[in-house]
């Protein structure tokens, strides 16, 4: 799993594989949650709402992170970590 960035027991990750629309993995607890970068909003899956407001938070102060993430795993390069939401 390639892990972009970990706060507060949250794993975000990007996959190399995915195709679609830019968007990113939140894992907690054993819940998933996809997220779009784009509209930041919480496409599939299900996370407790505070979980979610976090991922939402991190996201949005971190959107061109993420997009240049997404371009890099689209051509297969490495991803860079992403600093933590603190």
């Amino acid at each position: 799993m390639p892990e972009i960035s970990r706060f507060f027991g949250i794993v975000i990750a990007m996959y190399y594989k995915e195709h679609g629309i830019p968007h990113f993995h939140a894992k907690y607890a054993g819940q998933t949650g996809v997220f779009s970068i784009n509209e930041l909003q919480l496409i599939e899956g299900q996370l407790p709402k505070r979980v979610t407001g976090l991922v939402l938070e991190w996201a949005f102060e971190h959107r061109q992170d993420l997009m240049e993430d997404w371009e890099l795993a689209k051509v297969k390069k490495r991803i860079k970590d992403i600093a933590p939401l603190e």
